[in-house]
C-alpha cells in the first residue's frame, strides 16, 4: 500500500472519529429529548382533551377553545413561548428544574453544542488551509489553532459531560422506569476526571531542550573548519553559527532551538556535524553540505522552527495527555488538526530543502551537492543495516561491538553489491527534524543527475582531503561517543533478549530473571501469589500456571476480595475452561499486581511471536 493511500485512510479514520466525538452525544441528546417530549405531548394532549371533553360545565365553544389552546401550546413548546396568554400555563409546566424545563434545556444545550462543533470543525479546516501558505501563516495558524482548540474543546467537554450525566439518569428512567445511582455516579466521576485533565493539562509545560550526543568543537580544535564555515556564511550573507557540535550520527543539521550537549545547555545558532561522514566526504562535498545547512539560517528556517518547536511539543504533550485520559471530545479533533498541519509542514519543509540545495549548488557546485547526497544516503543505509543485523542476533554481545569498524570496512563492498542499488532507488538523506525529499528529486532540483549505475563509483571514491582531518580532537571524540553509543546499544539488545528467550538454558534464564524476577504479593492468612516469567504461582501452589495456559484473564475489584479469572485455551463441556482465584488482602498493591501481571504476560507473548518468526 502506498504512503499516500495510507495517509488518506488515516485521515478519513481520524475525521470519522472527530465527527463522532463532536456530535454523537449532542445529537443523541437532542433526539432523546425530542423523542421524550413528543411522547409527553401525546400523553398530555390525550389527558387534557379527555378532561375537557368530560367537563359538563363547559360549552362546546369553550371546550374547543381550550383544546385548541393546549394543541397550540403543548409542553414541548410552551417553555420558549413568551406570549402573555400562555404565561400561567408556562409557569405551571416550565418551573425551573422541572422535567419539562430539563428537556427544553437539554435540547438547547445539544443544539448549541452541535452548532459549535460545526463552527469549530470549519475553523480547523480554515486554519489548516492557512498553514499551506507560508512559514508566517503556518506559525499564525498553529498558535491560533492551539488556543481555539483548547478553549473550544474544554467548553465542549464540559457541555457533553453535562449531557452525559443528564442522560445517565433519564435514559433508564424513561425506557425502564427506574434509574441507577451507580450509573449516575460513574458518569459523574468520569466527567469530573475528563474535565480535570482537560483543564490541568493545558498548563503543563513540555521539555524543549533537545538532548543530543556530541561534543563542542572549539575554534582552537578546528581552526580551518571554523574559518571555512565563516567564509561560507559571509558568502550566503548570514551570521555564522555560535556553536559547532561534532557527533557520530549519520546526518548534519542546524538549529536555533536550545540544545543540551554533554550536560551543557547551548543557546543561539548551532551546527551539528558528523565526524564519520566528514571522513567520507571530500572538502568540496562537505562544503556543499555546510552551505546547504547555513542556507537554512539565511532563510529563517531555523528561527521559524525554534519559535514553533516548543509550541508543537506542548501541543503533542497535550494530545498525549488527552489520549491517556481517554477524552475523545478533545483528542480526535486535535489529532485531525495536527495531521493536516503536518502535511502543510512537510510540504513547506520539502520546499525549504529544495531551495537550500539550489543555494549550495550555486555557491559550491551542483556535482558536489549530488555526490554528498549519494555518500550520506549510502552510509546511513549501510549503517542502519549493520545495526539491524547486530540487534537481531539472539546471543549476548559485549559493549565493544565495533560498529564503526564494521561500517568503515564494509561500505565499499556494499556499494558494489546488487542490494545497494535496490535500496538506493528510494533513498533519502536522514535528518532529525523533518522529512527530506527523495534523493533523485534533489538531484533533479540542482540539475546534476547521476544514474544508479554510477552510485557505487561515487561512494567508493577516496577523498584527497577531508575536514575531519582539520579537527584535532576528532579521533578522541569519535572514540568516546562510539563507546557510549555501543554500550547503550548493547544494553538495549540485552533487554530485547529478555523478551526473546523462553529461556532454553541457565545462561538465558539468568538474563530473563535479571529483567523479569519473580514478584510476590502477600495476601491474608500468610498466603501469597507470585508473578514469574513462566506464569502465576497461585496461593497454596508450588508450580506456576504457565502463560501458555492463559488465553486471556480478567481482574475484578471486590469489596471483600479481588478475583482473578484465568481463561484457558482448552475447551470444556460448557466452553473455555477457566480458573478463578480469590485474592483477599491484595487491595493495597492491586494496581502493582495488575501492572506486573500485564508486563510479564506481554513478555511471554512477544517471546512466542519471535519464536514463530524464526
Amino acid at each position: 500500500m502506498s504512503a499516500g493511500l495510507t495517509l488518506k485512510k488515516d485521515l478519513a479514520k481520524i475525521l470519522l472519529y472527530s465527527l463522532l466525538s463532536l456530535f454523537l452525544i449532542p445529537v443523541f441528546t437532542y433526539w432523546f429529548a425530542q423523542h421524550v417530549e413528543n411522547k409527553q405531548d401525546e400523553k398530555f394532549l390525550a389527558y387534557v382533551t379527555q378532561e375537557i371533553s368530560s367537563d359538563s360545565k363547559l360549552t362546546v365553544d369553550e371546550k374547543f377553545q381550550q383544546q385548541e389552546f393546549f394543541r397550540l401550546y403543548p409542553p414541548s413548546r410552551i417553555c420558549d413561548n413568551t406570549s402573555i396568554e400562555a404565561s400561567n400555563h408556562r409557569n405551571r409546566v416550565c418551573a425551573p428544574y422541572s422535567d419539562n424545563w430539563q428537556f427544553t434545556m437539554a435540547k438547547k444545550v445539544a443544539a448549541w453544542t452541535i452548532i459549535g462543533g460545526v463552527v469549530l470543525l470549519f475553523s480547523v479546516l480554515v486554519l489548516n488551509a492557512l498553514a499551506f501558505l507560508n512559514e508566517k501563516a503556518q506559525y499564525l495558524s498553529f498558535v491560533t489553532g492551539w488556543r481555539v482548540l483548547t478553549l473550544s474543546c474544554t467548553a465542549g467537554t464540559i457541555a457533553q459531560g453535562a449531557m452525559l450525566m443528564w442522560l445517565s439518569f433519564w435514559v433508564t428512567a424513561f425506557f425502564m422506569h427506574r434509574y441507577s445511582i451507580k450509573l449516575i455516579a460513574v458518569a459523574v466521576i468520569l466527567v469530573a476526571i475528563a474535565v480535570f485533565y482537560v483543564i490541568v493539562s493545558i498548563f503543563k509545560r513540555a521539555k524543549t531542550d533537545h538532548q543530543i550526543q556530541g561534543e563542542l568543537i572549539s575554534e582552537q580544535a578546528a581552526p580551518g573548519l571554523w574559518r571555512r564555515i565563516r567564509d561560507l556564511a559571509t558568502r550566503l550573507k548570514t551570521a555564522a553559527p555560535d556553536n559547532i557540535v561534532a557527533g557520530i550520527d549519520a546526518n548534519f543539521f542546524v538549529t536555533e532551538s536550545p540544545l543540551n550537549v554533554s550536560g551543557r545547555s547551548l543557546r543561539g545558532r548551532s551546527l551539528f556535524i558528523s565526524i564519520p561522514l566528514l571522513r567520507l566526504l571530500s572538502q568540496s562535498e562537505a562544503d556543499a553540505v555546510l552551505a546547504h545547512e547555513l542556507a537554512h539560517f539565511r532563510g529563517g528556517d531555523t528561527a521559524h522552527s525554534a519559535a514553533l518547536g516548543p509550541k508543537l511539543a506542548q501541543y503533542d504533550q497535550y494530545c498525549f495527555e488527552m489520549r491517556s485520559a481517554h477524552v475523545p471530545t478533545v483528542f480526535y479533533l486535535m489529532c485531525l488538526y495536527r495531521m493536516i498541519f503536518e502535511i502543510a509542514s512537510a510540504r513547506n519543509s520539502r520546499n525549504r530543502e529544495f531551495l537550500a540545495d539550489r543555494i549550495a549548488a550555486k555557491v559550491i557546485a551542483p556535482a558536489a551537492v549530488t555526490h554528498s547526497l549519494i555518500k550520506i544516503a549510502a552510509y546511513a543505509n549501510y549503517r542502519s543495516e549493520i545495526e539491524s543485523q547486530l540487534f537481531s542476533r539472539n546471543e549476548r554481545q559485549g559493549s565493544s561491538l565495533g560498529i564503526a569498524q564494521f561500517v568503515a570496512s564494509g561500505l565499499h563492498p556494499y556499494a558494489r553489491s546488487s542490494d545497494f542499488l535496490a535500496i538506493m532507488k528510494d533513498a533519502r538523506v536522514p535528518h532529525p527534524y523533518d522529512s527530506h525529499p527523495r534523493m533523485i528529486e534533489r538531484m533533479e532540483n540542482v540539475g546534476h543527475i547521476i544514474t544508479e549505475a554510477g552510485y557505487g563509483m561515487v561512494v567508493t571514491s577516496v577523498p584527497a582531503q577531508t575536514w575531519a582531518a582539520d579537527i584535532q580532537t576528532a579521533d578522541e571524540i569519535e572514540s568516546r561517543l562510539w563507546a557510549s553509543y555501543e554500550e547503550d546499544f548493547s544494553q538495549s539488545h540485552e533487554h530485547s533478549l529478555a523478551y526473546r528467550y523462553e529461556p532454553a538454558n541457565e545462561e538465558e534464564q539468568a538474563l530473563v530473571l535479571r529483567y523479569f524476577p519473580p514478584v510476590e504479593f502477600s495476601l491474608k492468612e500468610g498466603k501469597a501469589i507470585q508473578v514469574t516469567y513462566a506464569g502465576w504461582i497461585l496461593p497454596d501452589e508450588s508450580e506456576p500456571v504457565p502463560w501458555d495456559r492463559v488465553a486471556t484473564y480478567e481482574y475484578e475489584d471486590g469489596m471483600m476480595s479481588d478475583v482473578l479469572t484465568i481463561k484457558h485455551p482448552e475447551k470444556g463441556m460448557l466452553g473455555a475452561k477457566s480458573t478463578k482465584v480469590k485474592l483477599p488482602g491484595i487491595k493495597k498493591v492491586r494496581e502493582e499486581f495488575k501492572n506486573v501481571s500485564g508486563h510479564y504476560w506481554h513478555r511471554h507473548q512477544v517471546m512466542r511471536h519471535q519464536q514463530a518468526l524464526q
